[in-house]
Formats: structure tokens, sequence, C-alpha cells
């Protein structure tokens, strides 16, 4: 079958994770089956399937961590394990019927906007494939962020990332963690004990928040969705730069580290100094108590360097740590994404579009690129609540544009002034926050200082901008109808 001849799909999903796996399984809820999903692994999932690092688990309330359409009573611990999440998301694909959709093992090499034909034409590790409507679901947390080490590539012993886990051998061994963040504070109580000797680099103290985690018993009730998205909503006042709300957050947080470290100088090179929430802010009743073992050094400084004889790990400070092992908990490339490269639309890639850092219009669509829908991508993480609030509202706009399609034809392309007036709003709202507090936050593009990756405001106000398609904005008959 030649490109030409190849039947064009209503809407091609690339990504089965949260996002790709509530966009079909919303699609399928609306009487749309001429759709596919594009999953470059061997299984779905996403992040929960990638990392497997010992200890992961959500930060989010269990009950506020799934699909409103979709509950789950059962939940098993108040932040539910990673696998406990993968097995969720498992089940969703089964009972909401998204497994025949499904193209495993399919990976997305170029994506490009055929004019004449008003379809994406997506060339793919296992064929070609044609789409009226692309829907990237490929998430901020896919690839992994590996830090800028001189001499790493020359290091002797194995180097795993927490996103790509692979256990070393860790029993009488030195390990070095890089890293202070949310996967680190999970990963290294887990590892403090195991090892002979654990190094935890620190580039910049974290503010840490009690976690409280504690499994359900059989029969206790279960909190509402409902109570704990306002309680998650309450939470966005303590992202406001100078508010009361943070200030008392931080005394939360420096309580919690008085309580739980008894060393004085320990507790000074753990003590934060940026605005609370500038940098994510982890919530852990383990980690500090990790760092005060004999076995475990706190080294307060980034590492810097591997040296010549391919064991000693050079920090920052000056100091020297021979290594067997190395475990990066640096993170993912946010702010951008390396799936922008792949897509292009009149001689232009996405990733040329959003040189500057990423825009769109609605945190859903982008001028110049017409019927492409971006989930989980610009403005679109929320730094106090779950993730699927946002998530959820953008499956809703893209549910109503494809409706649009469906009843008009055409293509839908939002204006350059629609994406400018957008990117505009998020700027004024984005200057009264702590993300814009210039710490050095990975929510921020480096190229423009633009806060690109968080939505600066509730996750209410997303939904009430973002969550109802409305064809104003877009050029064209097709928008005019």
């Amino acid at each position: 079958m030649t490109v030409d001849s190849a039947p064009i799909r209503e809407a091609v999903i690339v990504g089965a994770g949260i996002a790709g796996i509530g966009m079909a399984a919303r699609l399928r809820r609306a009487g749309i089956r001429d759709f596919l999903v594009l999953e470059r692994a061997e299984r779905i999932g996403g992040t929960w399937r990638d990392n497997v690092y010992p200890g992961v688990a959500c930060d989010i309330p269990s009950h506020l961590y799934e699909y409103s359409f979709r509950p789950k009573p059962d939940w098993t611990r108040r932040f539910a394990p990673g696998a406990e999440l993968l097995e969720y998301l498992d089940a969703t694909v089964v009972a909401e019927g998204v497994d025949a959709h499904l193209r495993l093992g399919t990976a997305l090499e170029r994506a490009e906007w055929l004019e004449e034909r008003g379809c994406w034409l997506l060339r793919t590790s296992t064929g070609t494939v044609r789409s009226r409507a692309l829907v990237m679901a490929a998430g901020r947390l896919s690839e992994p962020r590996m830090p800028d080490v001189a001499g790493l590539d020359g290091f002797a012993g194995p180097v795993a990332h927490s996103a790509n886990w692979t256990a070393p051998e860790l029993e009488g061994r030195s390990v070095g963690v890089v890293g202070t963040g949310a996967s680190a504070v999970q990963l290294v109580p887990e590892l403090a004990g195991r090892a002979a000797r654990l190094i935890v680099f620190q580039r910049t103290p974290a503010w840490v928040l009690p976690r409280e985690d504690a499994a359900y018993a059989p029969s206790e009730p279960r909190p509402s969705r409902r109570e704990l998205a306002a309680q998650a909503e309450g939470l966005f006042a303590a992202r406001l730069r100078g508010s009361p709300e943070g200030a008392a957050l931080a005394r939360r947080a420096r309580e919690h580290l008085r309580r739980q470290v008894a060393d004085e100088e320990l507790r000074r090179r753990l003590a934060p100094t940026a605005e609370i929430g500038c940098k994510r802010a982890v919530f852990s009743d383990r980690f500090y108590p990790a760092l005060a073992r004999d076995d475990v050094t706190l080294e307060a400084s980034a590492l810097a360097g591997i040296a010549d004889d391919g064991r000693t790990a050079l920090a920052a400070s000056g100091a020297q740590y021979r290594l067997d092992a190395l475990i990066l908990a640096t993170g993912f490339e946010t702010v951008r994404p390396p799936f922008a490269r792949l897509i292009r639309a009149r001689r232009r890639s996405l990733d040329e579009h959003w040189r500057d850092g990423m825009t769109s219009y609605a945190s859903v669509v982008v001028s110049g690129f017409p019927n492409l829908f971006v989930l989980d991508g610009p403005n679109a993480a929320l730094g106090h609540h779950s993730a699927f609030e946002v998530i959820e509202a953008q499956i809703d706009y893209v549910l109503g544009a494809l409706d649009h399609l469906r009843r008009h034809g055409g293509a839908l392309e939002v204006s350059p002034e629609a994406e400018a007036a957008y990117t505009a709003r998020i700027e004024r709202m984005a200057a009264r926050t702590v993300w814009a507090a210039g710490c050095g936050n990975r929510y921020v593009d480096p190229r423009s200082g633009r806060l690109t990756v968080i939505w600066p405001e509730r996750a209410s106000r997303f939904r009430a901008l973002n969550g109802r398609f409305d064809p104003a904005p877009f050029l064209g008959a097709a928008a005019r109808r």
C-alpha cells in the first residue's frame, strides 16, 4: 500500500502513559473508534513503567491521582507505590478497550503536516500512518536528564539513572547518588544500609515536608476526590511570592528538619535558602534520618567530575570520593521536549517554533501546526495539585476540537495573535509566583527566562479557561463555521 492510498485515521495519539491512555479511553467513550495509540516501548505506563527504582511512589494522594471517570476505591496506601499505579493503568487499558488501538514497540520517527491533503503523515519504526489529527501525549517525564559532569563517560563502575533503573551491586560497595530531588528522597532511604558507604551529592538543599504516608486498613473509609481536590487547591496560595501561606509552609518544613536531624552542622547544610516552592518541594519522613546515618555522607556540593582513574568522584567543594557505582537522580528534560524535533509543518519543526521556549494557546494547540494537540506540554504542569486535573481538562478540549472537525471538516490552526496573547497572559500570572523567583528551577526556560512548564494558577482556573474548545481563535473557514 502506498502512502497516498493509506487510510486517513481520525486521530493518532503518541504515547501510552497517563495522558495518552486517558485520551484514548475518552475517545472510545465518545464513540470514536478510528484512532491509534503509538507507544515506543513494549508496554504501556509512561512514567510508572520507566521509573521502577526502589521506593518509587506517587507524591500526590492516591484518590486524587486517578481518572475521574474511573475511580479506584481500594488504593492500598495514602500515596500509591509505582507498581500499584502501573496496575491501575493496565486495568484501565483493558476495561476501556484501549488495547484494541495500541501499537506497542512503535516509535515516532517523523511527523509532517501535508497541507494539500489536510492530514499528518507519520513515519514510525513499524511503518507509515496518516491521520487527520495528531495528539502528542509523550509527557514531560520521558527523557532522563543527564548531568553535565566532566569525565562521566569514563567512570569505571556501573552508572544508573533513576528513570532507567538497572540495580547495581550495592553490598560492600561505595555508591554515589547525584541529586536530592523527588526521586532521590525516595531512593536514598532504600539504599542506605545496603551500600557499605553512600555519598549523596547535593547541589542545592531541597525543602522537605512530612509525607505522613500510611497503609489503608481494609475497613478504613477513604477520602473523597472532591475533598482532596479542595485541599490541593488551597495549597496554591503558598505558591505566591511572599505569601503568609508560603511562610507557614516554610516553617513547617524547618520544624520537620529540626525534629529529624539532631546534628547542627548537618542541619545547616540541609537548610534551603530559596523561597519554598521555587524548586519542587519534596515529601519524606525517611530522607533526613537516612542522611544522619554513620554510613551516609552528605556532600553539600555538586558532582563536578570524574578523575582519570575512573573511580574518584570530584565534588565542586574540592572533596574527593572513591566510588564503585554511581546513581543519577537528576530528573528529566522538561523545558525542551525532544519530540518537538520530530514534528514539522511548512518546512519548520516544532522545536524551531519553540526556540525561545514552549508557547501555545490554551496549553494545547500551537500556531503554525494545524490539527496538532499537545497534552501535558506548555504550561500544563501543576505545582500544587494532581496532573490528572489538567490532563482531563485538555482531553475535554481536544474532544471538542475533534467534534468540530468532524462536523465542519477542514483544518484547525490557532492564530499567531491568540498564541501571543495567551503567552503574555501566562507571563503576567507567572510574575507573582515563586516559580519566577530566580532559583534556577527546571520550569523556566533558560533561553527566554519565561515560565514554560508550570501553569501559574489554580487548577480550577485552568479548567475554566482551557477545558472547553472554542473555535474563535482559529484561522480559516473551518473555524468560522
